[in-house]
């Protein structure tokens, strides 16, 4: 049941979101659109009420509740910059909103770019982190909890493997490319070319 409510708010997320902003844009009821976006997190409210009873009725704790702690975690970290994303695109598209602007390829402007985007996985880790914490507690000492700890120790991965990509674009920047004499593209200074963007 835990997997299948999982789907279930996926589906749902998506489905509000096109929904919102189809009403927002296309068909100019921007009221109900920003009501139908507000709604997004209530998936995550029903998600999380449902795991909870599911614990507390004798439940063994497994990687489905793990899974529910991750969504969870996941949507509130990255749930917001999703929207936006899409918000933008919609807008250009239908409301003559401005293109969508790109993530910057170089230098200090990138290595921000990254830590911004590593700061939201790493909130939708701690987060993850917390509520697995949370079930580790509310299980205690007299059942197991194996598959919620290895949830917990994937998350921290996620937040070191941010961290290790965020480092190296500042440590190693990517500078970009000049013309040089002949119309051959020369680096400008050093660390140019040795990573690329995502």
């Amino acid at each position: 049941m835990i997997v299948g409510l999982v789907i279930a708010c996926e589906v749902a997320f998506w489905v509000l979101l096109a929904a919102g902003l189809a009403f927002r844009y296309v068909l100019r009821m921007p009221r109900t659109g920003l009501v139908l976006l507000l709604c997004e997190p209530l998936l995550e409210v029903v998600l999380f009420a449902v795991t909870a009873i599911d614990l507390r009725n004798g439940a063994v704790p497994d990687w489905r509740h793990g899974l529910a702690a991750v969504y969870i975690g996941f949507t509130v970290g990255l749930g917001h910059s999703t929207i936006k994303w899409a918000d933008a695109r919609v807008a250009h598209r239908f409301a003559g909103g401005p293109p969508p602007v790109g993530p910057p390829r170089y230098g200090t402007a990138r290595a921000v770019h990254e830590w911004k985007v590593a700061a939201r996985w790493i909130l939708a880790s701690a987060v993850a982190l917390a509520l697995l914490q949370g079930a580790v507690w509310y299980v205690g000492g007299s059942g197991d909890t194996g598959s919620l700890r290895a949830w917990q120790q994937r998350m921290l991965w996620v937040i070191g493997v941010n961290v290790v990509v965020a480092v190296s674009y500042t440590l190693f920047p990517r500078r970009e490319r000049e013309r040089g004499a002949g119309g051959n593209s020369v680096d400008s200074g050093p660390g140019a070319g040795t990573s690329s963007p995502r």
